[in-house]
C-alpha cells in the first residue's frame, strides 16, 4: 500500500492498522501532512504499530528507485475504469497507490499511471470522493480476495 502525501493523521493510522491486519507493507511518500509521532495517527492504529511494516520515502522519485514490485495500480476519483476492472492477480508484487485526502494523486503520478488508473464508483453526483481509509480498505480487500489471500 502506497500513500502519496497523506494529510490526515487518523486516516493514515487506520490504514496502518489495516495493513498490519492484512500483513501488507505501508509505504508513505513525503512530504506528509503530519508527524509520524502524531497522537491521533497513533491512536487510530491502536497498539498494532509493532506489527506494521512501514517504509517512508522522502519523495516519489525515491519510491520509484527502491520499489521492488513490478506492477503498480493507481487509484483516483478522476479515473474512468473502476477498481473492479483492475488486474490484481499478477504473479509479481503489486503496489496499490493512493493520493492525499484533499489533492489526490499529483499530476505527474497520475500521468505515469497510464491505463493503470482506477476509481471507486460513487452513486451520488454531489459526493466527490470517499474517505481515504475507506477507499484503501475497499481496494485492498478486493485485491486480497482476487489473489485468494483471504484466510
Amino acid at each position: 500500500m502506497v500513500l502519496v502525501h497523506p494529510e490526515i493523521p487518523p486516516n493514515t493510522g487506520s490504514i496502518g492498522r489495516l495493513c498490519a491486519a492484512t500483513r501488507s507493507t505501508l509505504q508513505l511518500i513525503e512530504p506528509l501532512g503530519f508527524s509520524l509521532e502524531d497522537r491521533y495517527m497513533r491512536r487510530a492504529g491502536l497498539d498494532y504499530w509493532p506489527y506494521l511494516q512501514l517504509v517512508v520515502h522522502p519523495a516519489w522519485a525515491a519510491y520509484q528507485e527502491t520499489a521492488t514490485t513490478r506492477r503498480r495500480l493507481y487509484f483516483s476519483a478522476r479515473a474512468t475504469a473502476t477498481y473492479l476492472d483492475a488486474p490484481y492477480e499478477v504473479p509479481e508484487g503489486l503496489d496499490l497507490i493512493f493520493g492525499g485526502e484533499t489533492r489526490g494523486l499529483p499530476a505527474d503520478v497520475t500521468a505515469a499511471a497510464g491505463s493503470d488508473l482506477y476509481r471507486i464508483p460513487i452513486a451520488h453526483p454531489q459526493v466527490r470522493s470517499l474517505n481515504l481509509a475507506n477507499a484503501v480498505s475497499i481496494v485492498l480487500y478486493e485485491a486480497l480476495r482476487r489473489r485468494g489471500a483471504l484466510g
